[in-house]
């Protein structure tokens, strides 16, 4: 593939720049480039900025909502907002179960539930995982019995990102305990106000609210929230995973990430000289910058492939376990750089106007809690261990 820029692309590029520094606010970039905790309210000014340009569903038909744009503005935008300091766009509602609704929906369902996406009325969360099935979802037990016009719901959802903040999460549940696996199991949308509904947090290494439980205890779902037919909700769970696994990657991320390390490395010194000139550090850094180099052509290929309306396949995979060891990569490598500074764990430096007093450079604050948080990236959307066995069977044929 060609990876010049058109005169269009960087046109576009530079149109990206502009609405960047006139509609990102100033105090949610220095939070996301100081590693500073972002609250609710941060997510949904960003998410109401988006949308009044028409910038939110990148990846949605534009008779929804959508861009329309192609692979390589998208692969664009994401680089530019990762640049500015622009915070990840919340991934459940808009990258996640929209397009299932879109893909497998009712007409109803997306007159309902788009539009409520798009404006923000409504934060989502994923129920997949349980405590007995992670990266093995076709083991989820979370029944759903039907009772007239209603599924009534009981089992429990764990490693809920962001439920304590979600109005509704779309959930897989088994619909037919008798069917082999795969083929029992539904997909069903949840208000999360519903009774028998019970969402209790789990407190991750780096002391962040992010993740949590949530019970259902004879909730009753109207049967209309049911998407595609019942016992076929497997076929959208992998429709939905592959768009999962491939935003995980986080290309633009890692590259941004990438310029910090650089910059930190300069700052640095070791024997005297700055330590982006000790010849074993910069070894280990022209390493990752080719493996994210690669990745992201990787990236733009798999995106540009389906480019008329599908989805990523098994390749999605390969961008999930080589984006999330560069990510993991880079931030072993940020804590290297700072050094013994980089050790104390300070909760309370990564809340914004914190008068916490700093061990070291500013920068190394949050690296600790970073480093904590990124060991999940190999783990969640699938275990990287889970996605080298779908690479093994779907592309090398073992």
């Amino acid at each position: 593939m060609d990876i010049t820029y058109t005169a269009e692309e960087q046109a576009f590029r530079a149109e990206v720049r502009g609405f960047l520094k006139e509609h990102l606010p100033a105090d949610i970039a220095a939070k996301v480039r100081e590693g500073k905790r972002l609250a609710r309210a941060d997510h949904v000014r960003w998410h109401a900025a988006l949308n009044a340009r028409g910038w939110l569903a990148v990846h949605w038909p534009t008779e929804y909502g959508g861009t329309g744009w192609g692979a390589v503005q998208r692969h664009i935008f994401d680089e530019e907002c990762a640049a500015a300091g622009a915070p990840q766009i919340i991934p459940f509602g808009v990258s996640m179960v929209a397009p299932v609704i879109i893909k497998f929906g009712t007409e109803a369902q997306k007159r309902h539930y788009l539009p409520r996406i798009l404006d923000g009325t409504d934060w989502w969360c994923q129920g997949y995982s349980e405590p007995g099935a992670g990266s093995d979802l076709a083991s989820v037990k979370t029944r759903a019995v039907r009772d007239g016009d209603h599924y009534v719901v009981n089992g429990q959802k764990t490693w809920t990102t962001l439920g304590q903040h979600a109005d509704w999460i779309f959930c897989l549940v088994r619909t037919d305990p008798a069917a082999k696996q795969q083929e029992g199991i539904s997909f069903l949308l949840v208000d999360m106000k519903s009774p028998g509904v019970t969402v209790r947090p789990i407190i991750t290494l780096d002391g962040e609210h992010e993740v949590n439980e949530v019970f259902f205890d004879d909730v009753r779902v109207p049967v209309g929230n049911l998407v595609g037919p019942e016992n076929k909700g497997w076929t959208c769970a992998k429709y939905l995973l592959t768009y999962e696994r491939t935003g995980i990657a986080g290309v633009g991320m890692a590259k941004a990430a990438l310029r910090h390390l650089k910059d930190v490395a300069r700052r640095q010194t070791r024997a005297g000289r700055p330590l982006i000139q000790d010849p074993a550090f910069r070894r280990r850094l022209a390493e990752v910058e080719i493996d994210l180099m690669a990745l992201e052509m990787t990236n733009l290929r798999v995106v540009a492939a389906v480019q008329g309306g599908g989805v990523p396949g098994a390749e999605s995979s390969i961008l999930k376990v080589r984006g999330t060891e560069i990510r993991q990569a880079i931030t072993d490598l940020l804590r290297r750089a700072v050094g013994p500074h980089a050790l104390p764990f300070l909760p309370d430096a990564l809340e914004a106007g914190s008068n916490a007093e700093p061990v070291g450079p500013a920068y190394a604050a949050p690296l600790a809690a970073q480093y904590f948080n990124r060991r999940k990236l190999s783990i969640y959307g699938g275990s990287n261990e889970i996605q080298k066995n779908i690479i093994a069977k779907m592309i090398l044929g073992l």
